[in-house]
């Protein structure tokens, strides 16, 4: 079973990639480094709060703004486990599948609160809310995405299929 379990963590509608990741920190696109920033602007010591697998729960349109693939990256590698929203920024979508970072459309997001624990089963298509013991379905995703996301990224997605020799 293909599940992704964690604690919650709360922002609103509209987040933009210079939430995610401000400009300021692009000097660098080494992930380690955009890591200590991720998501400052929203709340200055959500970097130290954070812990590894947790989840983000947003409102719609998470990933709006520049279409800097550095939000992903930023959110990938300090920990986020994935991204749950009612709808996310188009290029930001492509992104965080290029980046290997998974996410899903819930329209119910902000049902999810912060603080409950919920796991994503991404074999049968559900969110439970293991607090409240609510289940939602999410949005499908398509295949290729999916086998993005299994591969950590469309780097490595590509490497693999260069190595196949296709």
């Amino acid at each position: 079973m293909n599940v992704i379990t964690g604690k919650v963590w709360n922002f609103g509608a509209n987040i933009d990639t210079d939430v995610i990741i401000a400009a300021r920190y692009l000097n660098s696109s080494d992930p380690e480094h955009l890591a200590k920033y991720v998501m400052e602007d929203a709340d200055p010591d959500f970097p130290k709060k954070l812990n590894r697998g947790d989840i983000i729960v947003a409102g719609e349109n998470f990933g709006c703004g520049s279409s800097r693939e550095h939000a992903p990256i930023a959110l990938k590698a300090a920990g986020v486990a994935a991204v749950v929203a009612p709808s996310f920024a188009r290029i930001f979508y492509r992104n965080a599948f290029n980046m290997g970072l998974p996410i899903f459309e819930l329209p119910e997001a902000l049902e999810i609160k912060e603080g409950e624990e919920i796991s994503i089963d991404l074999d049968n298509g559900k969110i439970i809310n293991n607090t409240t013991n609510k289940t939602y379905e999410f949005i499908p995703i398509p295949e290729f995405m999916q086998e993005l996301i299994a591969s950590g990224g469309l780097i490595n997605y590509a490497k693999a299929e260069i190595a196949k020799g296709k």
